[in-house]
């Protein structure tokens, strides 16, 4: 082969064997700004408690790199994408891989977990519910998300963005909007500027199995008809009598601090 021919091929292909080609599916923009990982790094709350520190899709490995130079043998990842895993089996040989949907990912009853990463897109928003779910494990979380979607998870009641994964992650959450990322620290970049956002599980916040249900019913029933009152959207609730004389009632879903639902919850179980 002519050695210069050799030579133009290869510098063709080197971005693509440096960042390989992002698919669709799994909704991926991988990292490129050094300076954003050890940001999103350094964000971390990380205490003697923390057993496992859980990467959720490393990707090329640039966040990867420096949380394994920060936690070490702390560090799990999860990932789906074959080639992602050839990726960082290979850079990190040290460090247990799941390959998996974080979706899929099985909590260790026994473990205290903080969840860190530049998740994808695609299923952003599920995430946060998983960690929800799985509270009683997770301490906290550093997410780079959508911009929309990290601005909806910290926005305040009253706002347009308030919505149901405001009122849930703050249920349980301390929530921090922490910076803006734009499209260029991505390979590749998005047509949206990304936030990153931490999370903190709040300290002796403990509700019954009973008003963690309910609180879950109400506020999914009260957003998902966000433009009535709180009297109109539940009035077909079987505990709609033990409610209707409440403060709330002529309310909208948006206009309800946290709390306000909360309190709604132990009237309903009374």
């Amino acid at each position: 082969m002519n050695i210069f021919r050799f030579e133009s091929i290869f510098l063709i292909n080197l971005p693509l064997l440096m960042y390989p080609i992002a698919k669709k599916n799994f909704g991926q923009h991988f990292l490129n700004a050094q300076s954003i990982a050890e940001k999103i790094t350094l964000s971390l709350n990380i205490t003697q408690e923390l057993d496992v520190i859980l990467e959720i899709g490393p990707g090329t490995g640039v966040l990867t790199d420096f949380l394994v130079n920060k936690l070490g043998e702390k560090l799990e990842v999860v990932e789906i994408d074959r080639d992602m895993i050839n990726i960082i089996s290979t850079k990190f040989p040290n460090i247990k891989i799941h390959p998996i949907s974080f979706l899929d990912f099985s909590f260790s009853k026994n473990k205290n977990y903080a969840v860190i990463g530049n998740f994808p897109y695609n299923i952003s928003t599920q995430i946060v519910f998983k960690i929800i779910e799985n509270k009683e494990n997770v301490s906290s979380m550093v997410g780079m998300f959508q911009k929309e979607v990290a601005k909806r998870i910290c926005s305040d009641f009253g706002s347009k963005e308030y919505g149901i994964l405001s009122v849930l992650t703050q249920t349980f959450f301390d929530v921090e909007y922490l910076f803006t990322v734009l499209p260029g620290s991505f390979t590749p970049p998005p047509k949206v500027n990304s936030g990153v956002i931490r999370i903190t599980k709040k300290e002796n916040i403990k509700y019954s199995e009973e008003i963690e249900n309910t609180l879950f019913h109400i506020v999914k029933m009260a957003f998902n008809q966000r433009r009535k009152t709180i009297r109109n959207a539940l009035k077909s609730a079987h505990y709609y009598q033990k409610i209707k004389d409440s403060k709330f009632m002529n309310l909208r879903a948006e206009q309800l601090h946290y709390k306000d639902f909360i309190e709604l919850c132990y009237l309903i179980n009374e």
